[in-house]
């Protein structure tokens, strides 16, 4: 086949491994013709005013790169000009408007970061590991007006193991779109690529994180705050108030026994252990101020939790509804 002249939107660094396979292998299905993606941003304590990933990775390529502010008519008319066949969305930052997404000849897809209808919205990776999912995946939709709610074209499942942080799979998605969309352009290509409708009665809907998100509440079982304190990290990051400050959590996982919520039962080889309303909730990578994530045994070393003392719960605001969450 003919390769397809390709725009690519995106702005995290979670399309690099797509990216770099496009710009090899799969050259050979479809070439690159721009890269749209967010102006550069004030990011860290400097505040020092920094291109993202993709930018970086698509001049180095030798690309044309687009970093509008927002999408106007004249942005429509830039890839309107690029005479593209299809465009190609993964973690972009805005809102396509109809016109925009109408300008290529095949149209706008995306890809998105969970099973959908399953976690529509801002944080599918996070929200499904979170929500105690043993498995996720990519899915490659067709973008409509409606947050993504289009017809589906194909999925890569991706498996959750019990110690996968967000920040695991996130590698492991990013992998994943490589052979969804090396089975999915030579189709579209040939116009034969098929697209399914939502199951409107399957959708659930996961919003945008904030840092509040990372309260943990011991008055809820072990598994589901082992399943919150992965999924969040590295960000927002469940956190302990602990002799006076404020400690992150790395990692966690659930063993069974009668305890007392919120009670320090002592520590074992792997971690702190802690009391839930049902079973024990082992801590096994903490953080204190302004240190590194450290695992448990190497924290405790430094950094003293009486056994018999008791933590804080905080509530913890659901992450999941079946309606959209109000902005």
């Amino acid at each position: 086949m003919i390769p397809l002249k390709l725009v690519f939107l995106g702005s995290d660094p979670i399309a690099l491994p797509l990216l770099d396979w496009l710009a090899g292998e799969g050259s050979r299905l479809a070439n690159i013709q721009a890269v749209f993606t967010q102006p550069d941003r004030a990011v860290g304590r400097g505040q020092k005013v920094t291109a993202n990933a993709i930018k970086v990775w698509a001049l180095a390529e030798g690309l044309p790169v687009y970093q509008p502010e927002k999408l106007t008519d004249g942005v429509r008319a830039q890839l309107a000009a690029l005479e593209a066949d299809v465009v190609l969305v993964m973690a972009y930052g805005h809102i396509l408007r109809e016109e925009f997404i109408a300008t290529p000849r095949l149209g706008t897809l995306n890809l998105h970061t969970s099973l959908l209808p399953k976690y529509r919205g801002a944080s599918p990776i996070q929200t499904a590991i979170a929500n105690g999912e043993r498995e996720t995946g990519v899915s490659l939709m067709r973008i409509v007006r409606e947050l993504d709610a289009g017809p589906v074209a194909g999925i890569e499942r991706v498996e959750i193991g019990p110690l996968d942080t967000a920040e695991d799979i996130e590698a492991k998605l990013a992998a994943a779109s490589v052979p969804l969309l090396a089975r999915c352009l030579p189709l579209l290509g040939e116009g034969a690529l098929g697209f399914l409708p939502q199951d409107e009665a399957a959708v659930t809907f996961c919003r945008r994180l904030e840092k509040a998100d990372g309260a943990v509440d011991f008055k809820r079982p072990a598994a589901e705050l082992a399943a919150r304190i992965n999924g969040l990290f590295p960000w927002p990051a469940c956190a302990l108030h602990l002799n006076g400050q404020e400690v992150k959590l790395g990692l966690a996982d659930a063993l069974a026994g009668p305890a007392a919520p919120g009670e320090v039962m002592g520590a074992d080889a792997e971690g702190l252990l802690v009391g839930t309303a049902q079973g024990v909730l082992r801590l096994r990578r903490m953080q204190r101020p302004g240190g590194k994530m450290l695992p448990a045994a190497e924290f405790l070393r430094g950094f003293s939790v009486l056994p018999g003392s008791r933590l804080e719960s905080r509530p913890m605001a659901p992450l999941v509804s079946v309606a959209p969450f109000r902005r």
